[in-house]
């Protein structure tokens, strides 16, 4: 067992990596190496998430059999046991008695021999930017283990706020918007069908491996929430919305179709469709940070409202909206009103 000095000089270094700032996939697999090498682990999922739905996507990870990854996705979600929408710290399976830990643990993790499974959330106050799951054979996790991944979670969690405030820019005229994209998958979330153009934006969201088709991530997570609210374990909706690295943001979206009967043995449907504005609108809040009456001003912004008609809206003297105004433009690194609402609509 490493030293609490180990520990700590850990946390530094990640805390180091997260002030740095840059892409998220980038972040994630620094924080991974710094924390295989003081926790070790055998395999990991490091996903980001829509901060309002907590919905995964873009994930960073490793398991054992790529194929296996619908059902190791379908179980996490139906997992009530250290779901990162509930948790409040790091914590570990090896804490629950093995009958209350799931069926994740009974279907998918003891049967590979793992012997327990450690999980962190990643949240602030304007939301969930991301969840950590640390699988591990020889040993189960200590509280010092739980501990370190506890002091990360601010750190990483601004960080991956950060990052994803970055994707925000404006794209150039004529910018290519997504047609109809639809992903058919079996109650299992195997993949049954998709629309022409939906493995070009999937390659996209995760670029796949040199020779491989690209791998629906996204949609599987998607899918997997509308099985956990269908079966009451989260009420969350089943989307996420998701940045691509031109500044264009798409909203996965899962539904039952048919009408056969029972309603849990129906197919699923995907649908991938570009950010709505006033989605757009919320995130971009989201991600740099502004209070509730910043946002407000955002939104009547992009309606087209004047000083004149934001200090009335607002019920705010003009003096006052000018302060808040360059509150946003200081927190979204934005020095006009046109720039902000061209990073923050993308247009």
């Amino acid at each position: 067992m490493p030293s609490p000095t180990v520990y700590a000089r850990s946390y530094e270094r990640i805390a180091r990596l997260c002030t740095a700032g840059g892409d998220t996939r980038e972040l994630r697999v620094r924080v991974l190496r710094e924390l295989r090498d003081v926790l070790g682990f055998d395999a990991f999922a490091f996903l980001l998430t829509d901060p309002a739905t907590e919905v995964g996507c873009a994930p960073v990870a490793r398991i054992p059999d790529l194929s296996d990854l619908p059902r190791i996705v379908r179980l996490k979600y139906l997992t009530p046991a250290n779901r990162w929408t509930t948790l409040s710290r790091a914590a570990a399976l090896s804490g629950y008695e093995p009958a209350k830990r799931g069926p994740m643990w009974a279907e998918a993790l003891r049967p590979l021999g793992v012997r327990d499974l450690a999980s962190a959330v990643f949240r602030d106050r304007h939301g969930c930017w991301g969840f950590l799951d640390l699988w591990r054979y020889g040993a189960e996790f200590g509280p010092a283990e739980l501990g370190l991944l506890d002091r990360i979670a601010g750190p990483v969690a601004s960080a991956l706020r950060a990052g994803q405030a970055a994707t925000f820019t404006a794209r150039p005229p004529g910018a290519v918007r997504p047609g109809p994209l639809v992903l058919l998958l079996g109650p299992d979330l195997r993949v049954h069908g998709r629309t022409p153009d939906s493995d070009a934006y999937l390659a996209r969201l995760i670029p796949p491996e040199e020779g491989r088709a690209p791998v629906p991530a996204a949609a599987y997570n998607v899918a997997a929430q509308l099985l956990a609210r269908e079966a009451g374990v989260d009420a969350h909706p089943p989307h996420a919305r998701v940045p691509l690295p031109d500044g264009l943001w798409l909203t996965l979206r899962a539904a039952r179709i048919g009408d056969e009967e029972p309603a849990w043995e129906r197919r699923i449907a995907v649908t991938i469709e570009e950010t709505t504005p006033t989605e757009r609108l919320d995130l971009f809040a989201r991600a740099h940070g502004l209070s509730a009456r910043e946002t407000e001003l955002l939104a009547l912004l992009a309606e087209g409202a004047d000083s004149h008609v934001l200090a009335d809206s607002l019920f705010l003297s003009e003096h006052t909206v000018q302060d808040h105004l360059k509150s946003v433009f200081a927190k979204t690194s934005t020095h006009s009103r046109r720039a902000l609402l061209a990073r923050a609509l993308g247009t």
